[in-house]
């Protein structure tokens, strides 16, 4: 093979750290002209700016496949390979990483700019040391010159990422895999930075400057990070070590490897690298082969023929299906510009169209259109013969309109972060489109147009990328922990806890928040760390809670204990439904002493609470009042503590054993007792009854409270059970429920009207059924519940109704009137207590008894409190 003759011709071949990149611009610019290929668009953008900054953007053109910019002075031109305009004439030429000369995709583009590529004065090949014998094979006259690495590469071991030291970077080989990291480094060191190839370089630009800057301490990349790019990293942890090639899943080979772990440790400073996650780990071999730079030569390099015949499509094929004479140059397998071409000629009526040179060279322009949608060969192929379609003919451009259609659709911000990567590889392609001049209508137009939805694009996915993996907070506090003196906690007048001015979240009431969100702080020493710091300012909290006053605190009907309106406790199941425990809500981060002091006043609030609204149950109960009780009159009043407000007596078989002496006894300790109930004088009060019913409710399944509660009767649901009714003071009649103390009254006057009667018949006047505040046929009800019966009509058939107690009817001879007489009370007189009815054959003694421990209990507790 004929070499180009040149004054100076280099292969500089060696492994990463050793200035190869840097020598090589150095040298071009020390040239009034000059051209260097790179393999990524993200180097390339890299080198441009190193170069603007020296030589000005005027001087400078940054030509990629989807970006150009050429200003018309420019003298310098920075590309990616595939893009190199080589036939301009420039004094020096260099070509970077020239050992992805056997890549199966790219690599016969690389291995035609290693035998075509050349500069007037100086041309530089840089790339391993493993490319030297197959330079020396092709015969082309290179001079190889070797550099060695300015640091050692020494192998770290496996470390779990957490255990990961700073200046780390984390490899992952998917999308999928390098969020997945970033996102556990994020709970764990509290930030990360993503660099992928599929990144725009605006993006990963930003990206690295976050790890660059030291605000961020960890990166995660795909294998793209060894393709040259410069960065401050100590340590590169392999979290796998196979990948996906575009055919099938792969292991990586020693000398990939070898380029990844290359980019630990820069200039000087020695760099690490080992596993990670569930990578396996490095055999010894390949160690000593990644430590000492040592590995199999490149033996062969992929070629596709570059002398074209454009004269018909079939000719075209054949020419590109064309073999190499040289055994090191391999016919590289089929690309999809290849394959796409076959398949515009399989389609014989679009084929037939193609009938001239210039046709045809445009066609092959369309093909070569790169997928940088990653949409394969099939959606990729319906991509471009949609625009051969549009632009066969040589002068054909695509309308404004059109491209204004197709950018519609893609230029949007909104979106997660797939959504808006998508978007940019889309972008990508029009970008590309619009820097052919001989395709569009108005290409400077949409250059600047394209430019513009990419910038947008771009800095919407580092912000969603710095949303999801960069947790401010939680890398602030780990920072802190070292230096905890230095951080200040402040709360604000709405609650909201910051640190330093950055929120960590928010104190309702006496529970602490974390702020919400993506970045709510998982990691455990942070964690630690704000709790610490909250500690002092819920503290003084709970002690402004400890020290209220009585007014301050509610009670809703939930059984919530509340602080000026906000919930700071709940009431749980206890000993009593009168002595319930209560529980705070929140307030765990705060000292032992703080909270058992609020817990301590709630109780006192809570007993003061009883005290003044149930003030019957509170004496007997709280202050020993049943201890002061005979037998049977602490059974009926240990009844109605059981049952909450009343007892319904109507059958209750031991209510004889009351006489007048019991019942004065009772009512000295706010229990009454009557005819058809035993009740407490607090079911007549509103407030008393909702605590009453907030109280019983407590730890049981049935809720106590009643919309009518504290009316003197209202229309009954069946569904209500006895004992609810009960417990809030009410009694059952038919369909309607009647207060305890309603009944009594009403009771009480309809004794008068029988003692008013000659006759155990009487009559029942209208106007009582006010008394319970009904209509007359539910009044109907209440007298039949109230143990009345109607008498069938008189003689007259008259409009009058009479009753009789149920029970009480003609006299028998002999007895006298004052036999059968009522009491006052309305119950019937007892018989000789003294006589008949003793401690021992009471049968309440055996209820008492049960009861006995209770107010021993009440009273401990209360000393406890």
């Amino acid at each position: 093979m004929d070499s180009i003759r040149m004054a100076i011709f280099k292969a500089i071949l060696g492994p990463t750290n050793t200035g190869k990149t840097h020598y090589a611009i150095e040298r071009m610019m020390a040239y009034s002209s000059g051209m260097i290929g790179l393999p990524l668009r993200l180097l390339a953008r890299e080198v441009y700016d190193k170069i603007v900054a020296k030589k000005g953007s005027q001087a400078v053109a940054l030509i990629t496949g989807e970006e150009r910019l050429e200003p018309a002075s420019a003298s310098y031109y920075v590309c990616t390979t595939e893009s190199m305009p080589v036939q301009r004439n420039v004094d020096f030429m260099a070509v970077d990483e020239i050992q992805l000369a056997e890549d199966r995709d790219r690599g016969h583009i690389f291995t035609e700019r290693i035998l075509n590529a050349r500069g007037q004065a100086e041309t530089l090949l840089l790339g391993s040391e493993t490319m030297r014998s197959v330079l020396v094979q092709l015969g082309i006259g290179v001079q190889i010159t070797t550099r060695e690495r300015f640091s050692r590469l020494i192998y770290g071991g496996a470390l779990k990422i957490s255990r990961l030291p700073k200046r780390s970077a984390v490899i992952g080989f998917s999308a999928e895999e390098v969020y997945s990291i970033a996102e556990f480094l994020r709970q764990k060191k509290g930030a990360a930075a993503i660099v992928m190839g599929a990144l725009s370089p605006r993006t990963r630009n930003a990206q690295v400057a976050l790890y660059q800057s030291g605000e961020v301490d960890y990166i995660v990349a795909t294998d793209a990070i060894g393709m040259g790019l410069n960065l401050d990293v100590d340590y590169v942890a392999f979290s796998n070590r196979s990948k996906f090639d575009g055919r099938y899943h792969r292991r990586l080979s020693a000398a990939e490897c070898g380029q990844i772990a290359g980019r630990a440790g820069r200039f000087r400073n020695e760099g690490f690298f080992g596993e990670t996650n569930s990578c396996p780990p490095f055999d010894s071999e390949t160690v000593a082969r990644i430590e000492d730079h040592n590995f199999e030569p490149i033996d062969a390099l992929q070629w596709r023929n570059s002398d074209l015949d454009f004269s018909s499509i079939n000719s075209l094929i054949y020419s590109l299906s064309v073999y190499s004479k040289s055994q090191v140059l391999h016919r590289s397998s089929e690309a999809i510009d290849e394959w796409v071409l076959k398949r515009l000629n399989e389609d014989g009526k679009l084929a037939s169209k193609v009938d001239t040179e210039a046709k045809v060279r445009r066609v092959w322009d369309l093909v070569r259109l790169p997928d940088f949608r990653r949409s394969g060969y099939d959606g990729h192929a319906r991509l471009v013969l949609g625009l051969i379609d549009r632009l066969l003919e040589p002068d054909a451009r695509i309308p404004d309109l059109i491209m204004s259609n197709w950018l519609k659709d893609i230029s949007s911000t909104s979106g997660g972060i797939n959504k808006l990567q998508e978007r940019l590889a889309a972008v990508r392609t029009w970008s590309y489109v619009a820097h052919r001049n001989d395709w569009l209508a108005n290409p400077i137009t949409w250059r600047q147009r394209v430019r513009e939805i990419e910038d947008r694009l771009s800095d919407a996915l580092h912000d969603a990328l710095t949303a999801r993996f960069v947790d401010k907070r939680t890398k602030f506090l780990l920072a802190g922990i070292k230096n905890p003196d230095r951080l200040k906690g402040e709360i604000d007048s709405s609650g909201e806890i910051s640190v330093n001015g950055l929120s960590m979240g928010f104190l309702q009431g006496l529970d602490f928040k974390l702020a919400k969100g993506k970045h709510q702080i998982e990691n455990r020493s942070a964690l630690n760390l704000v709790r610490s710091i909250v500690r002092p300012i819920l503290d003084q909290k709970l002690t402004e809670v400890a020290t209220a006053s009585t007014s301050a605190f509610s009670l809703s009907r939930e059984a919530v204990i509340s602080y000026k309106d906000v919930e700071i406790a709940r009431l749980a199941k206890g000993k009593s439904w009168l002595l319930p425990e209560i529980i705070l809500i929140g307030g765990d981060i705060g000292s032992d002493g703080c909270r058992k002091a609020v817990i301590s006043r709630l109780y006192e609030w809570l007993d003061w609470r009883v005290s003044k609204l149930l003030k019957s149950h509170y004496q007997l109960f709280r202050r020993n009042g049943l201890q002061k009780l005979s037998s049977v009159e602490r059974g009926f009043a240990y009844q109605v503590l059981e049952s909450g407000g009343a007892v319904d007596l109507r059958n209750d078989k031991y209510k004889s054993l009351l006489g007048h002496k019991e019942r004065e006894v009772l009512r000295g300790t706010g229990v009454r007792a009557g005819r058809y109930a035993a009740y407490t004088p607090e079911i007549k009060h509103v407030e008393s009854l909702k605590l009453l019913a907030t109280l019983l409710t407590v730890g049981k399944d049935t809720n106590y409270h009643l919309e009518n509660i504290g009316t003197k009767s209202f229309a009954l649901d069946k569904r209500i059970a006895e004992e609810k009714l009960a417990a809030l003071g009410y009694l059952r009649f038919g369909k309607r429920a009647v207060r305890a103390d309603v009944v009594e009254s009403l009771g009480w006057e309809l004794s008068k009207c029988r003692k008013e009667s000659e006759n155990p018949v009487f009559r029942v006047p209208d106007s009582l059924k006010e008394i319970v505040a009904c209509s007359r046929k539910e009044f109907v009800e209440v007298l039949k519940g109230c143990g009345l019966m109607r008498v069938k009509k008189g003689e007259q058939g008259g409009e009058v109704e009479l009753w009789r107690f149920r029970g009480r009817g003609k006299k028998k001879q002999g007895e006298s009137s004052e036999t059968k007489r009522q009491g006052k009370s309305g119950v019937p007189k007892r018989r000789g207590s003294d006589q008949n009815v003793t401690e021992s054959t009471n049968p309440f003694s055996e209820l008492a008894n049960l009861f006995s421990d209770s107010p021993k209990t009440a009273n401990k507790n209360q000393k406890r409190r």
